[in-house]
């Protein structure tokens, strides 16, 4: 690991607790679970301390994973005391999903940073021009596609979560409701997801950075930062209500295009990233 000097490091904690309140208030007001708020903010902060490019995207997403991993559980938890979870949805996803989060976590133990960024640029543009849009009338069909089409979802989900640094909800909230299941059933139902793709995501990205900790800042374990896990997660566990309740007050067509937005900028950024 290399050495970071007092300020600095006093500096990375504020910046990470900083971090957290504005995850929590964004994952809140947007009803995502952070992943896709998470990674685009760690990848400034981590920017600002000289960690290098090659692992700095690697990084951000693998704590943006270890820190969805309580949000998820406590998401899930709560969607399933209510009966909206398709369970049997989440058990033929299953294991195509650890699968892709596996396969995902390999190929980041040795793709280059801009294939990390590209496909959050990717799929982050594809939930903009949705959201944007807002077609809510727009349909794959009126039902969801046998087993061996939600299988192969899942390894695509999953490969696409875990190199996105994100719990799977942006992604599986539309293909559900662009299949006819209600939005209520498809954000439980991707709680659930979230915990397939959080826990053993951060667990790959932990084996796939060990042979870089002299690259990476202190307390990482592999390619999660403890740090910030320790700071994030419960500072934006606490602060998502109070987005929630902001979320309440705001209508729903512009709380669509002010998350689209901040998806095109944060695509915007990565795209710049790749091309300076």
């Amino acid at each position: 690991m290399f050495g970071l000097p007092l300020q600095d490091l006093v500096f990375l904690g504020v910046a990470l607790l900083g971090a957290g309140i504005i995850t929590g208030l964004l994952a809140g007001l947007f009803g995502v679970g952070g992943g896709a708020v998470i990674v685009p903010v760690l990848y400034q902060i981590f920017g600002m301390v000289g960690v290098p490019d090659s692992v700095r995207m690697h990084l951000c997403v693998g704590t943006s994973l270890a820190i969805i991993i309580p949000t998820s559980i406590s998401s899930f938890r709560t969607h399933m005391a209510k009966g909206k979870v398709l369970m049997d949805v989440l058990k033929v996803w299953a294991l195509p999903v650890v699968t892709g989060v596996l396969g995902g976590s390999l190929v980041a133990a040795y793709a280059p940073d801009y294939v990390l960024k590209l496909v959050f640029v990717v799929v982050a543009s594809i939930n903009a021009v949705k959201l944007l849009a807002g077609r809510d009338n727009w349909r794959f069909g009126e039902q969801l596609p046998g087993k061996a089409g939600l299988g192969l979802f899942g390894l695509v989900i999953g490969l696409a979560s875990s190199l996105m640094g994100i719990g799977g909800g942006v992604i599986s909230n539309m293909f559900l409701t662009m299949h006819g299941v209600a939005m209520h059933s498809a954000v439980a139902t991707s709680a659930g997801l979230g915990v397939l793709i959080s826990i053993p995501g951060a667990l790959g990205y932990v084996a796939a950075g060990w042979s870089k900790l002299a690259l990476l800042p202190p307390l990482s374990l592999g390619y999660v930062s403890l740090l910030g896990f320790l700071l994030v997660a419960p500072t934006s566990t606490a602060l998502a209500p109070y987005g929630a309740r902001l979320a309440h007050r705001t209508p729903k067509r512009r709380l669509e295009i002010a998350f689209g937005l901040f998806l095109v900028l944060t695509a915007a950024r990565f795209l710049w990233s790749m091309i300076r």
